[in-house]
């Protein structure tokens, strides 16, 4: 696993929009309309960038899956976070959708634990690449890497079929919540 730089935001929001494109919670605050791809790009990088602010972006060695871990304690209003929102809000969710995106993450912020962690916000392959083990062997070393900076390990999936593979790797849900979807909160 190699630390991503900020020239690799095109390459981890190319891995992780074709990884997401399908995915329930992504797409439940993106427009569906002609521009989806390019709102769901958006939004990867939005999450490229505030990795890099509060927390760690990783790849893979052959550079085909990545990993964005948040350390919400580390977060900050700063004038580059507000900047990023409102390109979210302009690239990505639009107007429409901000209050539903404010509804909503109260909601999570208020299932989610108040304590030092490593928030997996994304872990993804590119398709072609799937089912080879990359993401196993990347969530190997995430749980490696956030065990010895002494950090249980947190997230949220919308892919039911997902829970398996997490459950492999010691996680467990310990809540849900319903948004038209169910979003599964796991820790490990």
């Amino acid at each position: 696993m190699i630390k991503a730089n900020v020239d690799d935001k095109p390459l981890v929001a190319d891995i992780l929009t074709a990884s997401f494109l399908h995915n329930k919670s992504v797409n439940y605050l993106i427009p569906q309309d002609g521009l989806k791809m390019f709102r769901i790009h958006g939004l990867m990088q939005y999450s490229f960038e505030m990795c890099m602010l509060f927390g760690e972006v990783f790849l893979c060695e052959d550079r085909k899956a990545c990993v964005l871990l948040l350390y919400p304690e580390l977060k900050r209003t700063t004038l580059k976070s507000v900047w990023l929102d409102l390109k979210l809000i302009f690239k990505s969710i639009g107007f429409r959708n901000v209050l539903k995106a404010i509804k909503r993450e109260s909601r999570i912020n208020s299932v989610r634990p108040d304590q030092r962690m490593a928030y997996l916000w994304f872990i993804g392959v590119m398709p072609e690449y799937q089912h080879f083990g990359l993401g196993k062997r990347l969530m190997e070393e995430v749980i490696i890497k956030t065990a010895s900076d002494d950090r249980q390990i947190f997230l949220e999936t919308s892919t039911i079929e997902n829970l398996p593979w997490y459950r492999k790797f010691g996680f467990e849900v310990y809540d849900e919540l319903t948004f038209g979807y169910t979003l599964f909160f796991m820790k490990r």
